[in-house]
């Protein structure tokens, strides 16, 4: 028996990835554990485990004493000096006491400690798999739904997307293959629970890591993602290297590298703004397609006042307000736009302003709504 113990531990080493000394050391400590309770001994033993022999003993640990108080810890010097003669009085010596059924004891705790490192160990490959995976995309299959969750098969584990991760534009059927963003993974007392979604911001990001070729090799840098999903994002992007067009690497020829994650994420619209450290520049960026004509910056209270024509003012906020909000979410500043007659109302502008206005690369007019996006610009730009 003992024999083919040592082989099942090298099997489940090889099949199963479980290192061979864990489980040694798990089933030592059930065998000691076995021994105490079938034998009702107190006594400190050891479980001595020989792979080369295939053999295993128990063995007691007595402190060498003068004279025996207690037969179960403690052994005479005399006793001592017949297995060694280095012995001496405190020293600590081992006796053999492995009982004539102990194989059979031996043969329940190995099947027990085995189950149980089984599951542990392959929780814990599972877990560390994952655990690598947290804040990327993974490609998965729904498998099932119920009131709170839809589970995702990523290949060995059902991650859970929950119903507030769920994208509000989008509808999930059994068997759909969908990309998902881990947001969490974490090892509990009845496994590895892998949290997913379809809403995180993170996603966005991922999703032109994959797309954009110069965002991957670091060419072009994602400074920052706002995010309302399914209806619309804004994502801002910086190139250190002044003969790269970071807007121009996410959009790609013809709008195709946008288009595919638009295409992904069912019709959500992109807004891709170059991202700079003047707040005044960042901010104008970040309310397109809107025109600016001035921005306030408030440094201490990190808040922008900003100014745009009267006629881009619906434009500038957006519907329900969420063009500002966006730009707000992407730039970290405090956005409060002002139309151009009510700045002046305030003196906040004048008309040499309004002159020295800079005109835009797109033209828009008052019929222009917000909806638009790079996919209503000429496709010249692209070429």
């Amino acid at each position: 028996m003992n024999k083919e113990l040592f082989e099942a531990i090298n099997f489940l080493e090889k099949e199963k990835g479980i290192n061979k000394d864990v489980l040694l050391e798990a089933l030592e400590a059930a065998l000691i554990s076995a021994y105490k309770k079938n034998f009702k001994s107190a006594t400190n033993v050891r479980v001595d485990l020989n792979e080369d022999t295939g053999t295993m003993g128990v063995f007691a640990q007595k402190e060498i004493v003068e004279e025996v108080f207690d037969h179960n810890t403690e052994i005479l010097l005399e006793e001592a000096l017949s297995i060694s003669p280095t012995y001496e009085i405190g020293d600590v010596v081992e006796v053999e006491v492995t009982p004539r059924d102990f194989g059979r004891i031996a043969a329940q705790a190995a099947k027990q400690v085995v189950t149980q490192r089984v599951r542990e160990a392959e929780r814990g490959i599972i877990f560390n798999e994952y655990i690598d995976r947290e804040e990327d995309i993974m490609n998965g299959t729904i498998q099932r739904m119920d009131g709170r969750f839809i589970y995702v098969n990523l290949g060995k584990i059902e991650a859970k997307l929950p119903e507030s991760e769920c994208m509000p534009s989008e509808t999930y059927n059994i068997h759909d293959r969908i990309k998902v963003f881990v947001t969490k993974v974490e090892n509990s007392s009845k496994g590895t629970n892998v949290f997913v979604s379809r809403t995180h911001p993170g996603l966005l990001k991922r999703l032109f890591e994959m797309e954009v070729p110069e965002i991957y090799d670091g060419t072009v840098e994602v400074k920052s993602v706002a995010r309302e999903a399914g209806d619309r994002s804004k994502i801002s992007v910086y190139a250190a290297d002044p003969e790269v067009d970071p807007v121009g690497s996410c959009v790609g020829q013809k709008g195709q590298r946008v288009q595919a994650i638009v295409d992904e994420l069912k019709g959500e619209k992109i807004d891709i703004v170059e991202w700079s450290e003047d707040p005044v520049v960042y901010v104008s960026n970040a309310l397109s397609p809107s025109k600016v004509i001035r921005v306030i910056v408030d440094e201490e209270d990190k808040a922008t006042t900003v100014i745009v024509p009267d006629y881009q003012l619906s434009l500038a906020i957006g519907k329900r307000g969420q063009n500002a909000r966006l730009a707000a979410k992407l730039t970290g500043w405090k956005i409060d736009i002002k139309s151009e007659s009510e700045a002046k109302e305030e003196g906040l502008i004048s008309e040499e302003d309004v002159e020295e206005l800079e005109t835009s690369t797109l033209e828009y007019d008052d019929s222009l709504e917000y909806e638009d996006s790079y996919e209503d610009m000429d496709e010249d730009l692209f070429k």
